[in-house]
């Protein structure tokens, strides 16, 4: 049996105070703070740091928090068989989503996966930030990226393709590059930490460097300057499909593109058990995203 102030434990870093664990397991917080003392004890390391306002994990409780949810989630999982009965997904499922992508392609269809799953409390926080799962306590990331850390298990999406992409209006104005080499001498628009871009074009390859003409660190501004003419952009085709169909941008310099090495992947700690909650969100990004259209 799980010893009981293990739990305990994983419940104060889930709620993030003493006192909400202690009312979810019907104790006195006083008790709570002597349980989890008794437990740093015995173990012979500060689990968490108290102050008067707030409660921190230690390196050593990130650490020893992970490992007993994974043993909770495995019990669970041996009962579960044991039983034949499924745990239905529930509690607190904490998903992380690039702003773009989350708003576009995740939140719209929010609706069918909380329908099917009611005993879920969603929490999505969108950033472009590449978030650490384990130290921030995330269930459940989308990912664009070359490669996955071992840590971690990976589920692919869908592919990453990148065009070259401007409003009618910035070109005429300023005239469309006709060559790779004049693609510099425009204004280019990113964010932050996304120049130079590779681009390729078939075995060809060229680096464009420079500065954005507007500076920023969200990609969501990125899309707006250009589709109000401001610039050029490289940018995603699940970001722009919809406004280069409808003309609202158009392709510059067709065949150069960024390379294919990009992929969409929904991303969750490696544990010995997975969570049902991480589970079926994972099963519904599948379902629900159709990558066809990004893939060109």
């Amino acid at each position: 049996m799980l010893d009981p102030d293990y739990a305990l434990f994983e419940r104060i870093v889930t709620a993030g105070s003493l006192s909400a664990a202690a009312r979810a397991l019907g104790i006195s917080p006083a008790m709570a703070s002597k349980r989890l003392a008794r437990l740093e004890a015995r173990l012979g390391v500060r689990l968490i740091q108290r102050t008067t306002r707030r409660l921190a994990v230690t390196e050593a409780g990130e650490r020893f928090h992970a490992d007993v949810v994974a043993i909770l989630h495995a019990i669970r999982a041996a009962e579960a068989r044991v039983t034949g009965v499924r745990d239905a997904p529930s509690g607190t499922l904490r998903v992380s989503a690039p702003t773009s992508f989350g708003r576009l392609h995740i939140a719209p269809r929010l609706h069918d996966f909380l329908r099917d799953h009611p005993r879920v409390a969603l929490e999505l926080e969108l950033s472009d930030a590449n978030v650490d799962l384990i130290a921030e306590r995330f269930d459940v990331a989308v990912r664009i990226a070359v490669d996955i850390p071992p840590s971690l298990v990976a589920h692919r999406l869908g592919s990453n393709r990148r065009v070259l992409c401007a409003a009618p209006a910035y070109l005429a104005e300023h005239g469309a590059p006709r060559a790779i080499g004049e693609l510099a001498r425009h204004r280019l628009l990113a964010a932050e930490g996304q120049l130079p871009w590779r681009l390729v074009n078939g075995r060809r390859r060229y680096s464009v460097d420079g500065r954005s003409h507007v500076r920023t660190h969200s990609s969501e501004v990125v899309r707006e300057l250009a589709l109000t003419g401001v610039g050029i952009a490289l940018r995603s085709l699940w970001d722009v499909g919809d406004a280069l169909a409808a003309g609202r941008l158009v392709p510059v310099l067709p065949g150069w593109e960024g390379p294919r090495d990009l992929s969409i992947h929904a991303v969750h700690p490696r544990a010995p058990a997975v969570p049902p909650a991480v589970e079926a969100f994972v099963a519904f990004l599948r379902r629900t995203l159709d990558p066809a259209p990004w893939e060109g």
